[in-house]
């Protein structure tokens, strides 16, 4: 979604602000007006708008504080947008973050009338005028000594500007990617590129896909605690093409028994998404009607590795269910851990491991313990157990762990300590990476990703599964994080 104007205000307090970038949006200002209609205010000169910003933000007038329409308690402010008052009425929405000195700008496009005032959530280039200038930020943030930089990243700015951001549209966030492409691109150019865009295919002709998928977990084996899982996925693209303006449409399948994608949140870069797509939410009812693919999304890539897309998904199972129970008191405790692979997940591990910690006990002096498959180690710092499953559960798809732990009766500082597990208040964390593997069934076929480009491309996918706070909390104690069920 498209944006009106960008600045980087310059402010000391007890000082009068500089302008030190501007950009305006002339096409963009015409939606503006065919969109807004009679709610239309047009954005005054730079320096009247400034001004305007410091009285909103309070950083004017050091001998008067408090201003009653602005510090009321009515008026509590909760984010960075704001209203401005100009001689043409009142501007909104104004997104303004201070950082150190400098104050980043931005007037999004509002496509509808500004009367009633619309809710944040359905205006689109919010987001996109945040990521915006969030990129603006971390690049004259960036460096070994950003203060002896700052000039000449702003005298680069305009042209950064015109690539990741070509007449108002947001096509990336990463400046500081561009950065040595801005240097180095003109030399090697072969053909004439517009300002927008600088061509800097380097090697071979490649687009590369990656779907990586995280699964999140809280088991308790509890009947009155529900067990929670959650799917995070993320699609990374890279693309090295020779075309001055490639276009590129990578597709997501699902197979028959696949999971529905949710929540899906695209880059600024692709150029139009099928409404379906964004309809399913996890947190609305579900629905056998939900769309379930081919998940197409066109785009124009940026220049360097992103993020295509992020995605949620409620899988029916955990890849991994688990059973722990820690019994005993004093300087020695009874574990059990029982692990079963869902026999839908794929047996092929990079990496599998149980971490058993041990807080608030003192270090370990000994442990005796029984294991099915795999083998158990001690820590280096003789805090907590490593179960190290390895690459394949057995044929059974079942593995077991019990034993005894015996701790050291002489407490030392470094010993670990926790102020949730306190009592037999404990958990197996799990540690694990499926490669070529992803729990929805999200995939991408290589022949079916479209491209224009004057050269054929090498096209890689790879997809992988990888565990993100998969927890296994005791059975037999308190647990400190409950998630129940939605009550339909």
């Amino acid at each position: 979604m498209p944006i009106r104007a960008l600045w980087i205000f310059s402010h000391t307090l007890g000082k009068d602000g500089i302008v030190k970038f501007s950009r305006r949006y002339p096409t963009v200002e015409k939606r503006a007006k065919a969109f807004n209609r009679a709610s239309y205010v047009g954005i005054p000169e730079d320096d009247d708008l400034l001004k305007s910003l410091l009285h909103e933000l309070g950083l004017t007038d050091v001998n008067k504080t408090f201003v009653e329409y602005r510090d009321n308690c009515s008026r509590i402010r909760k984010t960075n947008v704001h209203t401005l008052s100009v001689s043409e009425g009142k501007l909104w929405p104004v997104l303004a973050i201070e950082n150190d000195d400098f104050i980043y700008v931005c007037l999004p496009l509002v496509e509808q009338v500004l009367e009633p005032q619309p809710s944040l959530m359905n205006i689109n280039s919010i987001s996109e005028a945040f990521s915006l200038l969030s990129g603006a930020i971390l690049f004259l943030n960036s460096g070994q000594n950003p203060e002896a930089e700052i000039s000449s990243k702003l005298a680069q700015l305009p042209l950064l500007i015109t690539q990741v951001c070509p007449l108002g549209s947001p096509l990336d966030s990463n400046l500081i990617g561009l950065h040595e492409v801005v240097n180095s691109s003109a030399a090697n150019q072969e053909h004439k590129s517009p300002s927008w865009r600088m061509n800097r295919q380097k090697g071979k002709s490649q687009i590369e896909v990656y779907i990586t998928e995280e699964v999140i977990s809280s088991q308790y084996d509890k009947g009155y605690d529900s067990d929670m899982w959650q799917v995070y996925g993320t699609v990374s693209c890279k693309c090295n093409l020779e075309a001055i303006s490639p276009n590129v449409t990578v597709s997501l399948n699902l197979p028959a028994n696949g999971s529905p994608l949710q929540d899906i949140l695209v880059h600024p870069c692709v150029t139009s998404v099928d409404s379906s797509m964004l309809i399913s939410s996890s947190v609305a009812i579900a629905d056998d009607s939900a769309f379930n693919g081919p998940y197409k999304l066109p785009f124009v890539p940026p220049l360097d590795l992103f993020h295509l897309c992020f995605y949620t998904s409620q899988v029916p199972v955990p890849p991994i269910l688990g059973f722990y129970q820690l019994t005993g008191e004093g300087c020695q405790v009874q574990i059990s851990v029982k692990l079963k692979l869902h026999e839908s997940v794929k047996n092929g591990f990079e990496h599998c491991e149980a971490h058993i910690p041990f807080f608030n006990k003192g270090h370990i002096k000994h442990f005796d313990y029984k294991v099915t498959h795999g083998q158990l180690e001690l820590s280096r710092e003789k805090s907590h157990l490593v179960w190290i499953i390895g690459q394949k559960f057995p044929k059974s798809l079942e593995i077991s762990l019990s034993g005894t732990v015996t701790f050291s009766a002489e407490k030392h500082p470094n010993d670990p300590v926790d102020p949730i597990c306190v009592g037999n208040t404990a958990y197996v964390k799990l540690s694990f990476r499926i490669p070529e593997y992803t729990l929805t069934g999200c995939f991408t076929d290589q022949h079916c990703i479209q491209y224009f480009s004057n050269v054929k491309p090498k096209i890689y996918s790879s997809r992988e599964l990888i565990s993100s706070d998969y927890y296994i909390w005791n059975s037999k104690a308190p647990a400190p994080f409950v998630s129940r069920s939605f009550i339909t």
